[in-house]
């Protein structure tokens, strides 16, 4: 079963304490044209593909890799497991939680090769990421992909009302 492992980055806005400032999450939106005109639904954890064979302190670096690969930035500090979702296909994707900050307006594009149309034989570029942002929780929630919202709710449950 293909694996995946990502991190949730947030911030507290306007650096105030959980308990009186909104907590925002950072997500990201994929590049192409399948995602040109989705919005709502279709934004991600920044994450991908491990080798299957990782342990979870592996898939930590996995995840930590990954996040950097898609925003150009490196993920640091204390990260919380908040456990696994699982895609339609089967896909497995684990999660990790960090306070931290970025400017979306600096992340830097990574392109890959895709097959375009599907199934066609021709290549095309694209970004594998074309923009992030910060979303406070309810917010996130629509714009992330669905399978993804449980993610969402354990940050909620567990590092929201405690930061």
């Amino acid at each position: 079963m293909k694996t995946s492992a990502g991190v949730l980055m947030y911030r507290i806005k306007n650096g105030l304490p959980a308990q009186t400032g909104k907590p925002e999450v950072l997500l990201v939106h994929p590049g192409g044209p399948f995602w040109a005109k989705k919005d709502e639904g279709s934004w991600s954890i920044p994450k991908g593909e491990a080798d299957n064979n990782e342990t979870v302190d592996e898939l930590l670096d996995v995840a930590k890799r990954e996040f950097e690969e898609e925003t150009g930035f490196k993920a640091e500090g204390n990260f919380k497991y908040l456990g696994e979702v699982k895609n339609k296909s089967g896909k497995i994707v684990k999660a990790w939680a960090v306070q931290g900050d970025l400017d979306p307006t600096q992340i830097k594009i990574n392109m890959i090769e895709i097959d375009w149309p599907p199934g066609s034989g021709k290549k095309m570029e694209i970004p594998e990421v074309d923009r992030g942002d910060f979303f406070e929780l309810e917010e996130a929630k629509r714009k992330i992909n669905p399978y993804q919202i449980p993610l969402i709710d354990e940050f909620e449950k567990t590092i929201a009302n405690t930061s």
